[in-house]
């Protein structure tokens, strides 16, 4: 059975992936570095230890992760101010109907202890979360399963009885090494067939997780 329910931010809880993509492209042409969209997709949820030198295979090793990155976090900022935090369809209600069935919540993201509580306290959602784990809590980001191992624990579940919400395929991934069933809600991409063969199930959006964890814990 599942106990626990553990949920990624940005781009699953959050419309902000798009936003992230974006701002890393502009960052990046801004200091001369040709990031294509296919670049910033494949760093959705992915530790800088590990998107550093990806990007730097990608486009050489001049390109100066730390410094685009610091002007991408500036970018997404001023766009947020402009634009404002927009929530995914059906979270709130979906938090709140987990907290009623007396499963455990938690937010497990890349994004520091800083901003993500101020993400999501703006939002709502804060409240109805018992942790927010981020990846500068544990030694490695995702992929690997640091940050959702260190939420089981904190949830004090063993990882099988924790389900993972994820619309990333490092996040996917992440997930699924710790030992967590996952239920990728896609956002900005499809699961390939090597995503797709580590999930428990596909939902279209937040609205439809309910019925579809009611379903597959019948089968337990």
């Amino acid at each position: 059975m599942i106990h626990a329910v553990i949920f990624d931010m940005d781009g699953l809880l959050l419309d902000t992936e798009r936003i992230l993509v974006d701002c890393w492209q502009q960052a990046a042409a801004q200091m001369g570095f040709p990031l294509t969209r296919e670049h910033a997709l494949h760093i959705r949820s992915l530790a800088g230890e590990y998107a550093g030198p990806y990007l730097q295979s990608q486009l050489g090793p001049d390109f100066d992760y730390p410094a685009v990155r610091a002007k991408r976090k500036e970018l997404m900022e001023e766009r947020l101010k402009q634009e404002g935090l927009v929530p995914k369809p059906g979270g709130k209600e979906l938090l709140t109907w987990l907290r009623q069935a007396g499963y455990k919540t938690a937010v497990a993201t890349a994004t520091d202890p800083e901003r993500a509580k101020r993400y999501l306290e703006q939002v709502g959602l804060l409240p109805l979360l018992d942790r927010v784990i981020c990846a500068t809590m544990v030694p490695h980001g995702k992929p690997m399963p640091d940050v959702y191992q260190f939420a089981c624990q904190e949830l004090g579940e063993d990882p099988a009885h924790c389900l993972a919400l994820e619309d990333s395929p490092n996040g996917v991934l992440s997930a699924w090494r710790a030992g967590c069933r996952v239920i990728m809600v896609p956002d900005l991409t499809l699961p390939d067939p090597e995503t797709a063969s580590l999930l428990w199930a596909t939902a279209d959006n937040l609205t439809k997780v309910p019925a579809l964890l009611q379903k597959k814990e019948e089968k337990l």
